[in-house]
């Protein structure tokens, strides 16, 4: 398995967790102020479309994490939207009503956003020398 693969599996899984956390604290609830919405370990907003969004990032890293140009490109692309997600987080805090944005869940995407798109962007096949020859 590859460093991107790995990475995205990883994520996958992590994405999962924080996913039943959210739903095991939040429930149903769609409140989208960061201020007031359920939190997971107190830290960081949720609601069940975060939720919801964060189970299929989830799914998708760990689908994706079966090949290395799937991976590469889970890593790229959920790199890029977590990073958008992130400066969103700065102009509506409140996900334009959707999904708390704003708080702890700001550097939480950048972080996420920079290790995705470093490694996607960075992901390099892994080469396997010829029959024979020795390294």
């Amino acid at each position: 398995m590859t460093t991107v693969q790995r990475v995205a599996q990883i994520f996958g899984i992590v994405f999962i967790l924080f996913a039943l956390a959210g739903f095991y604290t939040g429930g149903m609830n769609m409140e989208a102020d960061p201020a007031t919405a359920p939190t997971i370990m107190g830290m960081f907003p949720v609601n069940l479309v975060h939720d919801i969004v964060y189970l299929l990032f989830g799914i998708w890293g760990l689908a994706a994490s079966r090949s290395w140009s799937g991976a590469k490109q889970y890593a790229q692309i959920a790199g890029v939207l977590c990073l958008l997600l992130g400066g969103l987080g700065f102009v509506a805090k409140d996900g334009f009503g959707l999904v708390p944005l704003g708080g702890n869940n700001i550097w939480l995407n950048l972080v996420i956003g920079a290790i995705l798109t470093g490694v996607g962007f960075t992901a390099k096949p892994e080469t396997i020398p010829p029959a024979g020859s020795t390294i």
